[in-house]
């Protein structure tokens, strides 16, 4: 049977959903949708208006080259977005992101906001005509005016070098610096450069991959912050802004914790804090939720024994219970707690993953993208007394699949439950047996829960694979338990883990055992190399973006403070790949982009030249050898650009 997925080309110019934006009446719902520009090289993204009554058909709102993101809805319901489409007064001025104002009357979109360090996102308030929106200006520039002479200056010289005085210096794929993040006010709807005001002009780089929380009157923002420590170190802290006098107070610091803000009450009186407990060797992450009066009380923990980690996404209206996602299972339902007594009830029923929740006024409807392993993200709406959810119309169509979704379920070497999600292609039986892939997912702290177009097994199963998608130790969804038994000893449990799953996979009379492979990408290209150094039970293995060598790895990450934390030095040793180069036997292609920061290209390059001369499998006399090294020159942790995703 041919599907979207039996053609390559076709799989990629799927459209694709992200973001969702409700306007304060309940009755404009807006998503963003990218499709393959013309040349078949990138993704242009536009927005798209959906019906919340599910009546009307979706219909597009934007259309540009540049395209749009990042909706977000002003009281008065006009609707402000990002994009790089050009200037309409200045045709000669130079495309940056800048933020644009769509009417709620209709018309076209006008330029609302434009500056030289450009637009990256925005935020608004419920109840007053008040954006915050995110840029950044060049490190000493202390108005717009000086950050433009600078970056003049800067581009007139041709000069590229950065000076630092700090940690880190990159991240993912990013060179950090000599440009800030800052939040910028826009007060009373008006837009133009004058209208700014800097509202962190002090906290240096502190803002980076931080997001504003605006309370409801919008006379406040609420921030994580990141300020240096010893040795390299960072951390997180809870911070409130004042709009009007620009007066920063951290709420919320310790070195055993980092914070970032939730939601802000209805009634303007509680701040959900996000909590995640910082790591050591002995300790593994674990993220909880605190309620923190604004008045200046102490925080007070909510739902404190649910063994699960919650990401809040908006209140009741009264106040009564905060609506909130979470691993499952192998899932991310909807969840209510009570505030008042930290009772959780789930809401929705069904075995898919939640994101982007937008409450309804009145607190009776959420609307929410949903996805799991059998359609990508839609826009649902969900019934919070009942849990029951209805697909809206969308401005795409679900993908035909090429097989069927079964759950199943193994036992650790300690009795754990280990989960996974099984595709099998159209076809396979007991008289056709699939050859099977187990694939490893990356983190290691998450779940294979919800659709992935990078790790879409449906690409294989149109090709006759079956894919095993295991949740191993250090998995979320299963507890708590699940993750400190894997913490700081990756060889042990997720591995032992894995190969459980596939004994019982390789069990099955559809499945053909004899035709087996293995693949992961990031961590899960860390536990390819492990396997590819513990067992020859596979016919192949594929390791993307991998760690290699710990040691060298921990130092040159993007994030070594963090890494340190995790592993001591006998603990790498113990954990790294590269010290049974000696036993792999089975033939690897090793993927690895160098734009790479947070597994560097180092790792790869020394993955290649180590197969090559101290495997089992090594280059002969004439160089020849089984294993291949496919590399990708301007891409990062993952490959992005659709005619190399095609590749890959």
């Amino acid at each position: 049977m041919s599907t979207p997925f039996s053609n390559l080309d076709d799989a990629v110019a799927l459209p694709r959903l992200s973001g969702l934006a409700l306007d304060r009446q309940g009755t404009r719902l807006v998503t963003t949708v990218a499709t393959l520009d013309q040349k078949k090289t990138a993704y242009q993204s536009a927005l798209w208006e959906i019906d919340p009554e599910g009546k009307q058909p979706a219909r597009r709102l934007t259309r540009s080259a540049a395209g749009e993101s990042g909706a977000a809805f002003l009281p008065g319901g006009d609707l402000l977005f990002t994009s790089a489409r050009p200037d309409p007064d200045d045709a000669d001025a130079e495309k940056r992101p800048a933020l644009w104002r769509l009417p709620a009357a209709g018309g076209e979109a006008s330029l609302f906001l434009t500056r030289e360090g450009g637009v990256s996102g925005v935020a608004t308030a419920d109840d007053a005509e008040i954006a915050v929106v995110t840029g950044s200006v060049l490190s000493g520039a202390t108005t717009e005016q000086d950050d433009a002479e600078r970056r003049t200056a800067r581009k007139d010289g041709g000069v590229a070098a950065i000076l630092h005085s700090g940690y880190p210096v990159r991240y993912w794929d990013a060179d950090l610096g000599p440009e800030e993040p800052r939040y910028f006010a826009v007060q009373g709807g008006r837009g133009g450069d004058d209208a700014l005001e800097d509202l962190v002009p002090s906290v240096r780089d502190g803002l980076r991959n931080a997001h504003p929380v605006l309370t409801p009157d919008g006379s406040a923002l609420f921030t994580s912050l990141t300020l240096p420590e010893e040795r390299g170190s960072r951390r997180t802290v809870m911070a409130r802004v004042e709009l009007a006098t620009g007066a920063l107070d951290v709420l919320l610091d310790d070195r055993g914790h980092d914070y970032s803000p939730g939601p802000v009450s209805p009634d303007g009186r509680y701040l959900v804090v996000v909590r995640e407990r910082r790591t050591t060797a002995e300790l593994a992450p674990r993220s909880s939720l605190l309620l923190l009066p604004l008045d200046g009380g102490e925080p007070v923990p909510l739902a404190a024994d649910w063994d699960r980690w919650p990401e809040p996404q908006a209140w009741l209206p009264d106040g009564s219970a905060l609506v909130v996602t979470a691993d499952d299972d192998g899932s991310a339902p909807v969840f209510l707690i009570g505030t008042a007594t930290g009772s959780v009830r789930r809401v929705t029923q069904d075995a898919a993953a939640y994101s982007d929740v937008r409450l309804a006024p009145d607190g009776l409807t959420i609307y929410a993208l949903r996805s799991s392993y059998l359609f990508p993200p839609e826009v649902v709406r969900v019934d919070v007394a009942s849990g029951a959810t209805e697909r809206l119309r969308n401005p795409a169509e679900r993908p035909e699949l090429p097989g069927t979704l079964e759950r199943m379920e193994s036992s650790g070497e300690d009795g754990q439950r280990v989960a996974s999600w099984l595709v099998l292609p159209d076809g396979a039986s007991a008289e056709s047996p699939a050859p099977a892939l187990l694939w490893v997912h990356g983190g290691p702290i998450g779940s294979w829960n919800a659709w992935s177009w990078r790790w879409c097994p449906w690409i294989m199963a149109a090709r006759g694979y079956a894919v095993l998608l295991p949740d191993p130790a250090l998995s979320t969804g299963y507890g708590q338990h699940m993750v400190d038994r894997g913490w700081g000893q990756w060889g042990r449990a997720p591995y032992t883990d894995l190969m459980r799953a596939t004994d019982d996979l390789v069990a099955r009379a559809d499945i053909d055992a004899t035709r087996v492979a293995a693949l992961g990408g990031s961590f899960g290209g860390y536990m390819a190399n492990w396997i590819a150094g513990h067992t020859d039970r596979f016919a192949a293995i594929v390791t993307h973006a991998s760690l290699w060598a710990l040691d060298q790895f921990g130092p040159t990450t993007d994030a070594a403070y963090y890494w340190k934390r995790e592993m001591t030095p006998e603990a790498m040793l113990e954990n790294s790949p590269h010290t049974h180069v000696g036993e792999i036997s089975t033939p690897m292609l090793v993927i690895h982009g160098d734009k790479d920061y947070r597994v560097p290209i180092g790792e790869g390059l020394r993955l290649w030249y180590e197969l090559l001369s101290a495997s089992q499998l090594p280059a002969d006399d004439d160089g020849v050898t089984p294993h291949r090294f496919l590399y990708f020159p301007d891409e990062n942790h993952w490959i992005l650009k659709p005619q190399h995703a095609r590749i890959w």
